[in-house]
């Protein structure tokens, strides 16, 4: 079973920038379908980021994330990172990584329960 590792959060400014990296150990990403981020602040539900598929490469974004937020991945490393740009305070919350195993209808990688493995997550927090 894959693990998942993520890292590179931290404090910010507003308007700031942070990249998250999303390491896996134990199996490649290959093995998956596809791979997304999620954020968690307290007391809100789970609100999903953006998701990458790992044939194709295609990308969804969060409606409020979308223009200032990118997922991409590097094969190599088999990691995935999220390039988060203009930071604001709503932006702080724990980012989460997951993996979906099996193919699924696109607008379903926004579902947080539709993945099989999370990550730890790893804090964000933007400072106004």
């Amino acid at each position: 079973q894959v693990q998942l590792v993520e890292t590179g959060g931290g404090l910010v400014q507003a308007g700031g920038s942070l990249r998250l990296s999303c390491a896996a150990s134990g199996r490649t990403f290959s093995n998956h379908y596809a791979v997304g981020w999620f954020r968690q602040a307290p007391g809100k539900e789970r609100e999903f980021v953006a998701a990458i598929t790992w044939i194709g490469r295609t990308t969804l974004y969060g409606d409020s994330v979308t223009e200032r937020f990118t997922i991409s991945r590097d094969n190599a490393k088999s990691t995935v990172y999220l390039q988060m740009n203009d930071l604001k305070p709503e932006d702080t919350a724990i980012y989460y990584c997951a993996v979906k195993n099996s193919r699924t209808l696109l607008p379903w990688l926004r579902r947080a329960g539709d993945y099989d493995t999370w990550g730890q997550g790893t804090q964000v927090t933007v400072s106004s």
